[in-house]
């Protein structure tokens, strides 16, 4: 897996746009760095703000992932992003979290077990589709496990690429 943070955000930043296509979503990014959030969804008139995290990081008591939701070390000030996108490597799954759900937290605990305090936010992408008005017609279930499998498949490819340069 790729070992340097930045470039693994990155990677994530690219997931999340190849995996926001596939249902439809526009996603954009703005130039630089020097905003609170990753990547704007939507269209003229009714975007929102996507800060994206990624993690593989195991809670001491395996119930989960433990991901950041700071930067710097620093908490992110109220109205910073809209939506937290975040990305469970290991087990390819993405919580997509409104952003007064981890206001003032350093971390979060992502779990789609019993307990899990975000398990209803795995895979939540018909939050994005309705907050920024981009819905889509719902695909079916064939249809989804096709597009399941070419992305596990590009994700197995990514993987490949950066281990074998790392």
């Amino acid at each position: 897996m790729i070992k340097d943070n930045t470039r693994r955000g990155e990677w994530a930043e690219a997931v999340l746009a190849a995996r926001a296509a596939e249902i439809g979503l526009a996603v954009s990014k703005p130039i630089g760095d020097s905003v609170s959030f990753d990547c704007v969804v939507g269209r003229p008139g009714k975007f929102v703000a996507v800060q994206v995290k990624c993690t593989m990081a195991e809670s001491v008591n395996s119930n989960g992932y433990i991901c950041s939701v700071s930067h710097n070390n620093q908490r992110y000030r109220a109205g910073a992003f809209d939506f937290l996108a975040a990305y469970v490597i290991p087990e390819d799954a993405w919580y997509i979290v409104p952003a007064e759900l981890t206001r003032g937290l350093r971390t979060v605990c992502l779990s789609s077990g019993d307990a899990g305090k975000y398990r209803e936010y795995r895979e939540a992408w018909h939050l994005l589709q309705e907050a920024s008005g981009c819905g889509v017609e719902q695909r079916s279930e064939v249809a989804e496990g096709a597009v399941r499998a070419r992305m596990q498949g590009s994700f197995h490819s990514m993987r490949s690429y950066f281990e074998a340069r790392l």
